[in-house]
C-alpha cells in the first residue's frame, strides 16, 4: 500500500488522536476549579424566584357593588374547593360517609362537662377531639371551633387552648376542640406536614385531609342539638390561623372568625420569608384562583377578627403581614356597609407568637359584640381557671389502633398507578400514543418551550480546550449557569446535570473529553450554584402554588438549552447525561419532551420507579421537583422513557428494581426496530 493510501487510511485516528491530546491533559482536579467559577452568585437565583412568585399572585379584583363583589367571591369559592382542596380522588372522600364516635365524659370544672369523641376527616383517618359543653343548656347557644397550630407535644391539651375552651363553656357557648394532624395525640412521621405532598404526586389533593378535618368537624358540631347555626366561630393560633381563615372563608357557615398569627398574603410571603408557611399553606395551584388577601375579603360581611402580634418571632408579625389583608378586605366590607365587622388586634405584651390572655380577651370581645349584642351581664374578662385545666394524659382520647396518614394514603392509592402503565404493542400505536401523551406529560409538568438566550462571561484556552463560562437566560425568568468545555474538532455535544451540582461533575466532565466530546455542565433550577440561597424548598412549593411545577421548570430550562446547543451545532449529535435519581427525573421528561435537540439521554443511579419517592418516605422538603402533582397517576418513570423511543435512553449503575420496572422499554424499543437495552 502506499504511503499516501496510509495516511488517508489513518487520518481519521489520527484526528481522534490529536482532538484527545489536549482533553487528555485536562485533569478532574483542573476541571473543578473552573466548575467551581462563581456565574450568578448565590442571590440571583433566589431574586428571580421571589420575583417569578410574586408577580403571578392575582390581584384583587376590582368590584364597585355587592353583586360583583359576590359573582367573584362565589365563583372563587367553588373554584377553589374543587380545583384544589377535592382534586382527583378528593372527591370521592368529601362524598363518602364519615363515622362519629362519642365515647367517655369526663368533668370539666363548674358549670361545664368535656366529652371525648372522635370522627373520621375522610374513611380510616380518625381525628380526636373534646367537646366543652356547658352543663345547663338552653335553647340555642354559640358554637365555637378550636382549632391549634404546631404544638407536636401537646397539640390539643395545650394550656392556652384549654384555658379558651373553659372560658367559652362557662360563658354558655359550645367549645369543640380539635387535634390537628402532626400534632398532639396525631404526631408521628406519616402526618408530617411536608408528607402531604406525596398525596399531590399520586393526583390527590394533601390539602383534602386537612380541610376535610375542619369540615367534619363543623358538621359534627352544628348537629349538636343546642348549636345555633346563627352564631358559628372559629379560632386558633398559628397553623390554627391558617386553619382557621381557610375553613371561614371556603365555607359560608363560619359567622365568626379569629385567625390569630396564622397567615400573609402571598405577596408578601415571597418577601418575608418566614412567612413562606408549610405544605398545606402552600398547595398547589392556590394561588390560580385565590391569595390569602382575597380569603380574607371573601369574609364580607361575617365579623372578621383578624389577630397579629407585632414582635411575631415565628412568623406573620403584625407590621409587614397585616397592613395588606386590611387593604384588601376593608373595601368590600364597606360595600356591604359593614366596616365594623372587619377588625384587628395587635398584641404588644408579650408581642411573641401567642394566643394568650390579651388575645383571647380580644376574642371575646368580639363574641360578645356580635353574638351576644346587648347583653349588659356579658363579660370579656377572662374567668380565671387554671385549676381546671388539664393534663394531656387526662385529655386522651382512644383511638383505633390503625389510622391512615398522609403516607398510607398515598401508598394506597399508588397501588394502582399510573392508570394507563401498557406500552403499545405495535408501531404504528406508539406513534398515536407518542404524540397524545407526549401532550399530557406537557399538561402535568405544565412545560414550556422557552428560549435560551446566552451571556458568555469569562473565556480561556486550557490545554487545548476552550473554556467558557456561560449565563443562559432562559425564558423570561431564570439565568442558568453553565460551563461549556469544548475540545478542538469536537464530534458532539453532552449536557450534564448533576444532583450535587455542576461542580461534582469533573470526573464525567474528563471521561467526556477524553471521547472528544464537547460538554455543557449545567445546574437547572434549584440545583448547584441555581440552589435558592434561603427557603429553598419553600420557594420551590410556592412556585407550585402560583401555578407553575419545579420539575417542569428544570425540564424546560434543560430543554431550551438543547436546542440552542443544536442551532450552534448544527446536525452533531447532543447527549443529555443526568447523574443522580432527582436529575434524571426532570431530564427523563425533558428528553421525552424535546424530540428534536436531545438525541440520546444516559441516567445514572436513577430511580426504577417514581413509587420509590413514597416507599422510602420521603417528603417535599427533600426534593420538591419530584412531588409534581399528578404526575404518577399518569406516568411512572418506565413510561416517560417510552415517550422518548426510539430515541436511546440508557440507564447506568441501574438498581435490580430498575432492571424489573424498565424490562418492558427492552420490548418497547425492539417494537419500534430499534433494538436497545436501556438497563443492562
Amino acid at each position: 500500500m502506499p504511503p499516501s493510501a496510509l495516511f488517508f487510511r489513518y487520518l481519521p485516528f489520527l484526528a481522534v488522536l490529536l482532538t484527545a491530546t489536549g482533553a487528555d491533559a485536562l485533569e478532574p482536579a483542573a476541571i473543578e476549579k473552573l466548575l467551581q467559577q462563581e456565574i450568578i452568585g448565590p442571590q440571583l437565583s433566589m431574586e428571580e424566584v421571589q420575583a417569578f412568585t410574586e408577580s403571578r399572585v392575582p390581584p384583587m379584583p376590582k368590584a364597585t357593588s355587592v353583586e360583583q363583589w359576590e359573582a367573584f367571591a362565589d365563583q372563587a369559592r367553588a373554584d377553589a374547593l374543587a380545583n384544589i382542596v377535592y382534586r382527583g380522588d378528593a372527591q370521592a372522600w368529601r362524598d363518602a360517609p364519615a363515622k362519629v364516635e362519642w365515647l367517655e365524659t369526663i368533668d370539666g370544672g363548674e358549670g361545664y362537662r368535656i366529652k371525648k369523641l372522635r370522627y373520621e376527616a375522610l374513611p380510616g383517618l380518625w381525628i380526636p377531639g373534646l367537646l366543652y359543653e356547658p352543663t345547663n343548656l338552653k335553647g340555642k347557644v354559640p358554637a365555637v371551633m378550636n382549632v391549634n397550630g404546631h404544638d407536636r407535644t401537646h397539640g390539643k391539651a395545650n394550656r392556652s387552648k384549654q384555658t379558651r375552651c373553659i372560658n367559652l363553656a362557662k360563658r354558655g357557648m359550645l367549645a369543640l376542640n380539635l387535634e390537628w394532624v402532626g400534632m398532639g395525640q396525631l404526631r408521628g412521621p406519616g402526618f408530617n406536614h411536608y408528607s402531604m405532598n406525596q398525596l399531590d404526586l399520586c393526583g390527590a389533593s394533601g390539602l383534602a385531609p386537612h380541610y376535610l378535618a375542619m369540615k367534619r368537624a363543623l358538621d359534627l358540631l352544628l348537629e349538636h342539638e343546642h348549636a345555633d347555626p346563627q352564631r358559628v366561630a372559629v379560632a386558633g393560633l398559628s397553623g390554627g390561623g391558617w386553619q382557621t381563615i381557610t375553613i371561614s372563608a371556603l365555607d359560608t357557615r363560619v359567622t365568626l372568625s379569629n385567625p390569630v398569627a396564622g397567615y400573609s398574603g402571598f405577596r408578601t410571603r415571597a418577601r418575608y420569608l418566614k412567612d413562606l408557611g408549610d405544605s398545606e399553606q402552600t398547595p398547589n395551584d392556590l394561588a390560580t384562583v385565590v391569595d390569602y388577601t382575597h380569603l380574607t375579603a371573601m369574609r364580607a360581611p361575617r365579623p372578621t377578627l383578624l389577630t397579629f402580634n407585632q414582635t411575631d418571632q415565628c412568623c406573620f408579625a403584625a407590621p409587614h403581614a397585616l397592613p395588606p389583608l386590611l387593604e384588601a378586605a376593608e373595601p368590600v366590607f364597606q360595600l356591604y356597609g359593614k366596616p365594623a365587622a372587619l377588625r384587628s388586634h395587635i398584641n404588644y405584651d408579650p408581642g411573641t407568637h401567642n394566643f394568650e390572655i390579651d388575645n383571647r380577651q380580644a376574642f371575646y370581645r368580639m363574641l360578645g359584640d356580635f353574638f351576644y349584642t346587648g347583653d349588659k351581664g356579658y363579660s370579656a374578662e377572662e374567668i380565671p381557671c387554671e385549676q381546671e385545666l388539664k393534663s394531656d394524659e387526662e385529655l386522651m382520647v382512644a383511638m383505633p389502633e390503625q389510622n391512615a396518614d398522609f403516607h398510607s394514603l398515598a401508598l394506597a392509592l399508588a397501588e394502582k398507578l399510573p392508570l394507563q402503565p401498557a406500552l403499545p404493542a405495535d408501531a404504528a400505536a406508539a406513534k398515536k400514543w407518542r404524540a397524545k401523551r407526549s401532550q399530557t406529560l406537557a399538561q402535568v409538568v405544565h412545560y414550556q418551550k422557552l428560549v435560551c438566550i446566552p451571556m458568555a462571561g469569562d473565556s480561556q484556552q486550557v490545554e487545548g480546550v476552550a473554556v467558557k463560562h456561560w449565563r443562559l437566560k432562559v425564558g423570561d425568568a431564570w439565568t442558568v449557569p453553565a460551563v461549556e468545555f469544548a475540545p478542538a474538532n469536537a464530534t458532539r455535544t453532552t449536557i450534564v446535570v448533576n444532583d450535587n451540582g455542576r461542580t461534582a461533575a469533573a470526573e464525567t466532565v474528563a471521561a467526556l473529553l477524553k471521547k472528544g466530546s464537547r460538554v455543557l455542565a449545567v445546574d437547572p433550577f434549584f440545583f448547584g450554584e441555581s440552589k435558592i440561597a434561603s427557603h429553598d424548598f419553600l420557594f420551590a412549593m410556592l412556585a407550585a402554588a402560583v401555578g407553575e411545577r419545579p420539575l417542569g421548570i428544570q425540564a424546560s430550562q434543560l430543554a431550551a438549552i438543547a436546542r440552542w446547543q443544536q442551532q450552534l451545532h448544527g446536525d452533531q449529535p447532543l447527549d443529555l447525561r443526568a447523574e443522580g435519581p432527582r436529575s434524571s427525573v426532570f431530564a427523563l421528561v425533558a428528553a421525552a419532551l424535546e424530540a428534536e435537540g436531545i438525541d440520546s439521554l444516559t441516567a445514572v443511579d436513577a430511580y426504577g420507579s417514581l413509587k420509590e419517592v413514597l416507599e422510602q418516605d420521603k417528603n417535599v422538603s427533600q426534593a420538591p421537583e419530584l412531588f409534581c402533582f399528578g404526575l404518577l397517576k399518569e406516568f411512572d418513570l418506565v413510561q416517560i422513557a417510552g415517550l422518548t423511543a426510539p430515541r436511546k435512553v440508557t440507564f447506568e449503575q441501574p438498581s435490580d428494581r430498575l432492571k424489573q420496572e424498565t424490562a418492558p422499554l427492552a420490548k418497547f424499543y425492539q417494537t419500534l426496530g430499534a433494538p436497545h437495552v436501556p438497563a443492562p
